[in-house]
């Protein structure tokens, strides 16, 4: 009886987890490039009391066995790499990711991160940054003279400028993208951060469009991939979840309650 406590008390602990990532899909369904995560649940180790196929007689075996299951776990928190929507924005260094890849910007360490989110603003120096002034790899540096307003990119990442009133677009830079074998093995750094890991194998580079890449979308953001309906829904179920591992809890003490208090 008491094994009962000890297991709902691993689903209070698991739906625990379960709210706090649907709260963070929340927090964050207006951050630019944000991918869901989704809390994934395995059972824990079982007590065998009796093996399928032991002997019952000295012609038959039991068919089926008797385990004695001992609650759950998290098993991982994968991200949901889907598309996001897209939003127009009219901001001339504002640049969408429509398929696969990432961008690369360099952090002030020297080390490298990945990221969706393309809300890139242009430094004192000319140079395209994200909002907390790490370096767009390849770098994209804008010559003396340039117009930032006339600021183009293609779909296949070319950057272009007009310079000194020019009438047509220079080509300053080229903008690659990275992939990996595994993108959801990837470790979130925050500031819309992704790190390299074992898991997620090396970048493989490439111009938007081609060998498997995504292309570009000049003047528009990718938004969070978060459904709010279906977040609230999983949070009720969460919710009800933890309730019934609760009641369990509260059905088991009582049990006790009356074993303890019986008479002879």
């Amino acid at each position: 009886m008491v094994r009962s406590l000890w297991t709902a008390a691993t689903g209070m602990n698991g739906q625990q987890s379960n709210i706090d990532a649907i709260s963070n899909n929340l927090s964050n369904v207006n951050t630019t490039g944000f991918k869901q995560q989704r809390v994934e649940f395995e059972d824990l180790i079982y007590q065998n009391e009796k093996l399928a196929g032991t002997p019952a007689t000295e012609d038959t075996v039991t068919p089926v066995g008797i385990q004695q299951g001992h609650g759950v776990k998290v098993g991982a928190t994968q991200r949901i790499m889907s598309q996001g929507s897209l939003q127009n924005t009219g901001v001339c260094t504002d640049v969408a990711i429509v398929g696969d890849g990432f961008f690369r910007v360099q952090k002030y360490d020297g080390s490298y991160a990945y990221t969706r989110d393309g809300s890139f603003k242009v430094d004192s120096s000319g140079q395209l940054v994200t909002s907390n002034g790490l370096r767009v790899m390849p770098e994209i540096i804008l010559p003396e003279g340039y117009d930032v307003q006339s600021l183009t990119v293609s779909q296949d990442g070319r950057v272009g400028v007009k310079i000194n009133g020019g009438t047509e677009p220079v080509q300053v830079g080229q903008i690659e993208l990275y992939r990996f074998p595994n993108e959801v093995g990837l470790k979130a750094d925050g500031d819309n951060l992704y790190q390299v890991t074992n898991a997620s194998g090396g970048p493989i580079a490439n111009r938007p469009g081609f060998d498997g890449m995504g292309k570009l979308e000049h003047k528009f953001l990718e938004m969070s991939n978060v459904s709010v309906v279906n977040e609230m829904v999983q949070m009720i179920v969460a919710q009800r979840a933890y309730e019934f591992n609760s009641k369990a809890i509260q059905t088991t003490d009582s049990m006790l309650s009356t074993a303890v208090n019986l008479k002879r």
